[in-house]
């Protein structure tokens, strides 16, 4: 029986990773896979996939993934979709008629809150219809598990503006709550890329 999937974590969790890696076992026993990214995300070109350790294949976009007939998505073993988290409601309720009418198997991955802790409306929709919601994990500065996408600039972490702004880790880093609500970023470390030579305030 066919599920409705979404793999959510924070930023640097190696949610990319997974997915092409889930892709790649499928391929390699046989299986046909359709690999999609949502159209908001074009940080590496519109059909190409690209995980921060140099992973990468071609993709399709969602928009048009659900616009295949039934017969097209049929001839598909399995879809899997990268950030999920910029999908809108109408689209993840198109993923889950692939899985539900036509027996497709859909593995969503994305982050599940955005800077300011709110949900994205495509994660929102999957935690409430997804059949399995799964974690992957990674870890704060201090050890704890990270659950918080920090959005940060030579000032520390900001607090405000889009929900949207596409970036990498010279942009956002993975905190625990805590350090998270204290805007404590790197403790007595700097992440890869975090230039704050500027303003020690938040150390």
């Amino acid at each position: 029986m066919a599920k409705l999937y979404f793999y959510y974590g924070a930023m640097g969790s190696s949610k990319t990773a997974n997915a092409l890696m889930a892709e790649y076992n499928y391929r390699e026993r046989g299986q046909k896979v359709l690999l999609a990214k949502t159209n908001m995300d074009t940080r590496d070109g519109s059909n190409i996939i690209r995980s921060r350790i140099g992973l990468e294949r071609e993709c399709i976009l969602l928009d048009e993934v659900c616009g295949m007939s039934d017969a097209q998505i049929q001839s598909y073993d399995a879809i899997i979709v990268d950030e999920i988290q910029f999908a809108r409601s109408e689209q993840i309720d198109q993923l889950a008629y692939f899985v539900d009418q036509l027996n497709v198997p859909v593995l969503c991955y994305g982050l599940r809150s955005d800077f300011q802790l709110h949900l994205f409306e495509g994660s929102e929709r999957l935690i409430t219809i997804a059949d399995e919601l799964r974690e992957v994990k990674t870890v704060c500065w201090c050890g704890k598990k990270a659950t918080c996408n920090a959005r940060y600039n030579k000032d520390g972490i900001v607090r405000e503006g889009s929900q949207v702004m596409l970036g990498a880790n010279d942009e956002y880093i993975a905190l625990c709550r805590k350090h998270f609500l204290e805007g404590n970023l790197y403790g007595d470390s700097k992440p890869v890329g975090f230039d704050n030579s500027d303003n020690n305030e938040n150390k």
